[in-house]
């Protein structure tokens, strides 16, 4: 896989993931994945607070060109920043393995909230 010309092998754990943790566990480590990113003071992740964290994600060496394309993909209200809604359903889409199963999955959370 190649993100902006670097490229990099992808290994999609979080099928895994979800089937260990259950929805809500999984939910959860996304929240703290958001979290671990954003800027405190805002609740959002933002370029700044991406910036700072890069080396989190072993992606130290991105441009800032870069990282805006990355706020860009995940952005879906236009404000500049990412939410934790804008962060979990990214996080979604980039799994194949989720996206295979989401029906699945939204049940099994959907019954956990009844």
């Amino acid at each position: 896989m190649a993100l902006l010309g670097h490229a990099f092998d992808f290994q999609d754990y979080f099928p895994s993931m979800l089937e260990g943790l259950g929805a809500q566990g999984f939910m959860l480590e996304l929240c703290n994945g958001f979290r671990l990113l954003m800027d405190c003071d805002k609740g959002l992740i933002t370029f700044e607070s991406l910036k700072r964290n890069m080396v989190l994600l072993g992606l130290q060496e991105m441009r800032d060109d870069e990282l805006v394309c990355m706020l860009m993909e995940a952005d879906l209200d236009g404000d500049g920043a990412i939410s934790q809604m804008e962060f979990c359903i990214l996080m979604f889409r980039l799994s194949p393995g989720l996206m295979d199963g989401s029906k699945q999955w939204v049940e099994e959370l959907s019954a956990n909230e009844m």
